[in-house]
């Protein structure tokens, strides 16, 4: 039996909304001020502005609390033209001891997409039971690592979401490092990884990229990226008309946030705008329920759809800045993708992961055979941890450019 795109939509978004419960349930416990940042920020960045207790449960009936004594943070950072802004963010440290070698170590968890709308923020989420990626920030915290999960730029505080924009992101995940830091039982200076899936897989990998010449100080030892939107114009038209065309809404309203001179939303018709104003309020489930199969054609003036104009200038230069893979890191990165992707196409990754070798960098590939985004995303788990611990354990790093 054939089913109608309606009745795709209400499965597909049970199924995900199963996996990732991203908008926090009422009464999550937040103050209601610590999202505002102050007039005048520090002149550091990863400077810590203010911080709180908070919690981390793995269910929204709050059964399961994380054995973790959990601070909720904000930090300074800088957005993607290099403007100092107040980011958001959560620290975990296990209050199990730590018996590997040397001091804790503290992974940096880029959390993969939550939405727009400041109540999908993963530091409300977290402490509210909802945030579909504690499964795997839990297991991290059972092999005895410290965990700093940021909020990235416009997530809770003021302003616009600035979702997969490449420095941005990178930029809020490196200072959560230095944030985390300052905090006590968190080594000032040892030794720490990057993690994330998704989006998180795409600032995860630009924070590799970019750690060099933004935080050349940290001790990094390595980076996981699963699944990395590193080409923004080929997730674009794969996302266009698919049950997840929100999130390219979501990149639309973060263009027009990061670079309003270029005035994205003008090429927009009525309907188009709307929508634009209601994905900025919406978290993932929400934008999978109001908006799949929604044709972005639809919502121009002119009837070309937005992956066309992402592809011409002034838009064109803008998604080229976006794109991973143009820069070496210089620690190791394990990147997973599955060939069965449903959102990020697999084809662009490996691009991206072949880059890396190309110049020079130590890279581990591997592609799955799971179906689906959220499939892949799980199908991963096992081997980032075994990934991860080698690297603290100061193993020599896999590599296996030259064979995918």
């Amino acid at each position: 039996m054939r089913l109608s795109n309606r009745r795709l939509a209400a499965i597909v978004t049970a199924a995900v909304a199963a996996l990732s419960m991203t908008t926090a349930p009422a009464g999550a416990a937040t103050s209601s001020d610590f999202y505002d940042p102050p007039a005048t920020l520090p002149s550091d960045n990863g400077a810590i502005i203010r911080h709180e207790p908070s919690e981390f449960f793995l269910d929204p009936v709050k059964l399961l609390r994380a054995p973790a004594d959990v601070q909720r943070i904000m930090y300074r950072s800088t957005d993607t033209h290099g403007d100092a802004i107040a980011v958001t963010g959560t620290v975990l440290m296990p209050k199990t001891p730590w018996y590997g070698a040397g001091e804790r170590p503290l992974i940096a968890y880029a959390p993969g997409t939550q939405g727009l709308g400041d109540q999908c923020a993963p530091s409300k989420a977290l402490a509210a039971g909802g945030e579909y990626e504690g499964p795997f920030i839990a297991g991290l915290l059972a092999r005895g690592y410290s965990v700093v999960v940021t909020d990235y730029e416009g997530l809770g505080t003021p302003g616009v979401h600035t979702y997969v924009n490449r420095k941005a992101e990178a930029h809020a995940v490196l200072d959560s490092i230095r944030a985390a830091q300052q905090l006590p039982g968190v080594p000032s200076d040892g030794p720490v990884a990057i993690a994330g899936y998704s989006q998180g897989g795409g600032a995860s990998a630009a924070a590799a990229e970019l750690q060099p010449s933004y935080a050349p100080e940290l001790d990094l030892k390595g980076a996981y990226a699963g699944a990395v939107p590193a080409d923004l114009a080929a997730v674009g038209r794969s996302l266009d008309g698919a049950y997840a065309v929100g999130f390219l809404m979501f990149a639309v309203a973060s263009v027009n946030h990061a670079y309003p001179e270029l005035r994205i939303t003008d090429v927009l018709n009525d309907r188009g705008k709307a929508l634009v104003d209601r994905v900025e309020h919406e978290c993932t489930v929400d934008s999978i329920a109001n908006h799949a199969f929604t044709r972005t054609a639809d919502l121009t003036v002119d009837g070309r759809s937005i992956s066309d104009y992402l592809a011409e200038e002034p838009y064109a230069s803008v998604v080229e800045e976006q794109r991973i893979g143009t820069l070496e890191p210089e620690v190791p990165v394990y990147v997973v993708h599955s060939a069965l992707d449903d959102i990020v196409p697999y084809q662009q990754g490996q691009t991206m992961a072949r880059s890396w070798c190309g110049e020079g960098a130590t890279v581990r590939f591997d592609t799955l055979a799971v179906p689906t985004h959220v499939g892949g995303a799980v199908a991963g788990y096992p081997a980032a941890f075994a990934w991860l611990e080698g690297r603290f354990a100061g193993k020599a790093a896999p590599t296996n450019c030259g064979e995918f």
